[in-house]
């Protein structure tokens, strides 16, 4: 789906690449005959694109990690296209001073949605990759870390100030109304600042109302509305069902 004349992952890389520490930046795609277009965008971008398994993500970010002889992953989900360069550089940069198995700004989320970073040593990924049993521990990578801090150190990074848009702003896309706001973000401020950060969409949205309204009654869905009797560290406070009538993007 297109954000200004470019489709939209590829607009998200241009961001991650723009962190100072960002690294090398691989797409995971799937194996899927669908995801071809993927591969063929990313080759025609000069993008690194790796294919592994479609639902057991766990095993695709593990071996994209092999294959291109990392030592530290970086996880950044490919639904997060607003997301602020700044906010990669300020959660790795936590990383480079401590000494942790893994780091996230999410356990607790206080960040708007959809500016997701977790980091974690190749030792953690592979012990999680070796001993997670569960389908939701193999779907979403990294849940057999941070709900065993007894077995790994984890670091965590929060909004400044005590300021926790985390169920309130939502900058991830799942949904239509999710691609329309991306999309109504875009437009004001890519021409602009092509590497507009989350001051500049806070206070668009500040400003016009109608936009931040297109998707504010999302604000909140994640996927661990699905999990809530697996969790073990994440509760109903943090998660919202979506209202029925809203429409999901098949085409991710």
């Amino acid at each position: 789906m297109p954000l200004q004349n470019k489709p939209l992952f590829v607009r998200q890389v241009e961001r991650v690449q723009a962190a100072r520490f960002s690294g090398r930046v691989v797409i995971a795609t799937t194996t899927c005959e669908e995801d071809d277009l993927i591969v063929d965008i990313c080759h025609r971008e000069g993008l690194d694109c790796y294919r592994g398994h479609p639902q057991d993500l766990l095993d695709r970010h593990y071996q994209a990690a092999l294959e291109f002889g990392a030592d530290t992953v970086i996880k950044i989900p490919s639904d997060c296209p607003l997301i602020d360069p700044a906010i990669i550089d300020h959660v790795i940069g936590y990383w480079l001073e401590h000494d942790y198995d893994f780091v996230s700004n999410l356990h607790p989320a206080t960040w708007p949605d959809g500016n997701d970073v977790e980091i974690m040593t190749l030792p953690a990924l592979e012990k999680a990759w070796r001993e997670s049993g569960r389908s939701m521990e193999r779907e979403h990578t990294t849940p057999y870390i941070w709900e065993h801090p007894e077995i790994f150190r984890i670091g965590n990074v929060i909004m400044e100030g005590g300021k926790d848009y985390s169920m309130t702003h939502r900058f991830t896309i799942d949904y239509e109304a999710d691609y329309q706001l991306i999309r109504a973000v875009f437009d004001e401020l890519y021409p602009m600042d092509r590497l507009f950060g989350l001051e500049s969409i806070l206070d668009l949205l500040s400003k016009r109302p109608e936009l931040f309204s297109i998707n504010a009654d999302l604000a909140g869905v994640n996927w661990y509305r699905h999990h809530l009797g697996e969790l073990r560290t994440v509760g109903a406070a943090q998660t919202k069902q979506p209202a029925p009538d809203r429409a999901k993007i098949h085409t991710l």
